[in-house]
């Protein structure tokens, strides 16, 4: 079998068999498959896109590709919650520590920023000092004493997903239903969950641009999750806007800690707050209206802040110096040229202009500026006068912050008429 002629099939919109498919994932991961022609596989699947068969077959070669999970050691009922990616979307931050403080175990493996989109590992890493590398050790223990872990991927767990990961990153391929499926749950099944939620975006802000497509992702991972004997559901949510205030690696941890406090933004609360409940309404805690009171109790009484706090403490991170060099950065505010109602127009531009600050990465060695980033003091619906700030924008370098501004203004405008506004959680899925 040669990789040129499974490229060729997939180009020409021919569907693979699980050989093929295996073959490539395979080959890749050993380093047999170069990455050109792992990109023109990608770009091939994101064109002609791939069967359920074919995604199925895709996810679970990449599950095969490394070691698996063994999270018997670990007491408790274990649950993950994923997000297919957003900007803003912080709420892994939250939502793991509140369920953990209730009770569940939460050990989480998640992802770098891929696109215009931010990741968890990278913000959690704004925090000085904080480890994402626990070993395989170190990880259950952290999860049996504290509650709660979030790691990054161990090169020996989904090699293969870590590898074609960061190549959808810089290859344009990021936005392919097939590739986020199979990414998303090929990761999630090398895991021992019992439980997973997922949050599947949709918007100018997502990669399922269409409530249809977001739907059709959901489905697609549900019915993957339950194949694999997982209890499973997903939420889909607007991305229309960005998530909460703020966009950027330690902007959103300090928002998160913020939103733990109980004085964190609405959109951005109420997501939290709901995808927690629906994690412990599947770990059969009680009904809707008991795990709901049992999250805001979490949140109220300090002890979600507090499981935060010692899992950052139990990975080695100092939240005392998360601000440390603020003061050097340049910042510029954006000011409203006229009156009226705030529009984002294209959520994953404000993405894009956080990325051109430094906040994510347009190459895969290209390194992170942790502070940098767009705090929003008007989001879409809010009334602006003339002179009034929309957004501050933090970088390391004013020539970045222009290029950025320019992007972010490009994707604003300002109406005489409030916009309608669609609500946040479209539909549940399971």
């Amino acid at each position: 079998m040669r990789m040129y002629d499974v490229i060729k099939k997939k180009r020409d919109g021919g569907i693979l068999s699980e050989e093929e498919i295996s073959f490539f994932v395979s080959g890749y991961t050993k380093g047999e498959i170069p990455n050109y022609q792992a990109s023109a596989m990608c770009m091939a699947i994101y064109l002609k896109g791939m069967t359920t068969d074919e995604t199925v077959a895709l996810t679970y070669a990449i599950r095969d590709s490394g070691d698996k999970l063994d999270f018997s050691s670990i007491n408790g009922i274990r649950a993950d919650k994923h997000s297919t990616g957003g900007v803003g979307d912080k709420t892994s931050l939250v939502v793991a520590p509140i369920v953990a403080s209730l009770g569940l175990k939460v050990a989480k493996m998640s992802g770098r920023g891929l696109g215009h989109t931010g990741g968890t590992i990278d913000k959690l890493e704004s925090i000085p000092g904080f480890r994402t590398d626990l070993t395989e050790k170190e990880f259950t223990e952290c999860v049996n004493n504290v509650g709660v872990a979030i790691v990054g991927q161990n090169k020996n767990l989904a090699p293969a997903d870590k590898k074609l990961y960061a190549l959808r990153d810089v290859t344009a391929t990021v936005d392919s239903i097939p590739l986020i499926v199979s990414s998303i749950m090929g990761k999630k099944l090398t895991a021992d969950d019992d439980i997973i939620v997922l949050d599947v975006k949709t918007g100018s802000g997502a990669f399922a641009k269409t409530e249809e497509d977001a739907t059709f992702l959901a489905k697609s991972m549900v019915d993957i999750g339950k194949r694999a004997g997982k209890k499973t559901v997903a939420l889909i949510t607007d991305m229309d806007s960005p998530l909460g205030r703020n966009i950027g690696n330690a902007l959103e941890v300090e928002e998160a800690i913020e939103a733990l406090k109980g004085g964190g933004e609405e959109d951005f609360t109420m997501l939290c707050k709901e995808l927690a409940v629906n994690m412990l309404i599947l770990a059969e805690k009680g009904t809707r209206n008991e795990c709901l009171e049992f999250v805001d109790n979490a949140i109220k009484s300090g002890i979600a802040l507090r499981k935060f706090e010692e899992m950052v403490s139990a990975q080695g991170g100092d939240l005392s110096r998360l601000n440390e060099n603020k003061d050097k950065y340049f910042t510029k505010e954006l000011k409203a040229h006229k009156s009226g109602y705030v529009v984002c127009e294209n959520a994953s531009s404000y993405g894009t202009a956080s990325l051109i600050l430094g906040a994510g990465r347009n190459t895969l060695d290209e390194k992170i500026d942790y502070r940098a980033g767009i705090v929003l003091k008007k989001k879409t619906g809010d009334y602006v006068n003339k002179g009034d700030t929309i957004a501050v924008f933090y970088s390391m370098s004013m020539k970045k912050i222009e290029s950025a501004k320019k992007v972010f203004e490009e994707a604003t405008r300002i109406d005489e008429n409030k916009p309608k506004m669609r609500n946040l959680i479209l539909k549940r899925i399971e």
